[in-house]
């Protein structure tokens, strides 16, 4: 199957949301899977080099961008930019129907090097389960890796905080109500050791508001400017849209976010709805703030934590529930430091730029 052709196919039926970058592979949909770096049949006039399937795709998906913005947004994405001759080529290319291919040099037939993978031979007479098992592995190929399960579009993530935060609630008490026989009145040295180590023991209602911390650095994706579009809507705006959107009033010291429940036992306690205070500076917090800490957005840096009343990242996310949320074609290194914590990884797509 061609590339190009599946591709004209998807822009012809408006299903362009529909293709994502999952690590060096392209997935339309759940249909077909071919490699990024896929040289095609489009080549750059000046070259003659062919473009790989990742730059097709990604002019595909924002033609609608000034040649300018888009030459920007291919090199952010470390996606070869196509240049300005050849993008109306392939923009005619994309809009010439989706019944049959043009007779131009995007013909499946002028690949320069593309074919599909050589499928390896059935063996005639498998000798025994370790024969055909590895015979199965040699025909397999991911679709998806653990990144793309991840993106969970359409789902709620304030169901997901909500769950998180039950079991962890849940697995605590379990603990707690265990029998011990060495049960003993606290110190004034354990009690306080046991406030500067917050522990969440009230349940959502009540006066009880969570605190959800997020980084106040720039080079995150979520901060105190855009969350509550995220937590609340579902919906990614980069923070120096919101800051321009301010104009200039001055970043917010927290930001009160709500959003009614979906699902479980509380959905009809206090209105059917939820609210947590956001905010980006851990310094300022008291002891009674820190027991009301239920989730942080990481950077995947160690010093995010400084000063916290934790001993280090493991203790934290023992206590507060740890997100990460990236880019979907972001390299699998952005998020080596973080794979090694007990956070959850949330994918974006890089189109809501």
């Amino acid at each position: 199957m061609d590339p190009l052709a599946v591709l004209r196919d998807y822009a012809a039926r408006g299903d362009l949301d529909k293709i994502i970058f999952s690590g060096d592979e392209v997935l339309f949909g759940s249909e077909y899977t071919f490699p990024a770096n896929a040289p095609t049949a489009f080549t750059n006039k000046q070259s003659g080099r062919p473009y790989p399937l990742s730059a097709a795709v990604f002019l595909a998906q924002h033609n609608d961008l000034k040649h300018t913005d888009f030459i920007q947004a291919a090199r952010l994405r470390r996606i070869p930019p196509v240049s300005l001759p050849d993008r109306k080529t392939f923009l005619d290319f994309l809009r010439h129907g989706h019944h049959s291919l043009p007779t131009d040099p995007l013909l499946p037939s002028a690949l320069p090097s593309f074919a599909p993978e050589p499928q390896p031979a059935m063996p005639e007479e498998p000798e025994g389960d370790k024969a055909s098992g590895a015979y199965i592995r040699a025909l397999e190929r991911t679709l998806k890796d653990r990144n793309a399960l991840l993106d969970a579009r359409g789902r709620d993530f304030l169901a997901v905080l909500q769950n998180a935060t039950r079991r962890e609630e849940e697995r605590r008490r379990n603990k707690d109500s265990a029998p011990s026989s060495a049960r003993h009145e606290p110190s004034s040295a354990a009690a306080a050791a046991a406030m500067a180590k917050p522990k969440v023991e009230r349940s959502f209602g009540d006066g009880f508001v969570p605190i959800i911390l997020v980084p106040s650095a720039s080079q995150t994706l979520i901060t105190i400017y855009n969350v509550r579009e995220f937590l609340e809507d579902g919906v990614f705006v980069p923070s120096d849209e919101r800051m321009r959107a301010m104009k200039g009033s001055g970043k917010p010291e927290c930001v009160m976010v709500q959003k009614k429940l979906i699902r479980g036992e509380r959905a009809g306690a206090g209105g059917g709805a939820t609210t947590f205070e956001v905010r980006d500076k851990p310094a300022s917090l008291k002891a009674d703030d820190w027991a009301r800490v239920v989730a942080v957005f990481v950077l995947g840096k160690e010093w995010q934590f400084k000063d916290w009343p934790f001993k280090d990242h493991v203790e934290i996310f023992n206590k507060v529930i740890g997100f990460y949320v990236r880019f979907e074609d972001d390299s699998v290194e952005a998020a080596k430091v973080v794979k090694q914590w007990n956070v959850k990884i949330i994918s974006v797509s890089a189109r809501c730029i």
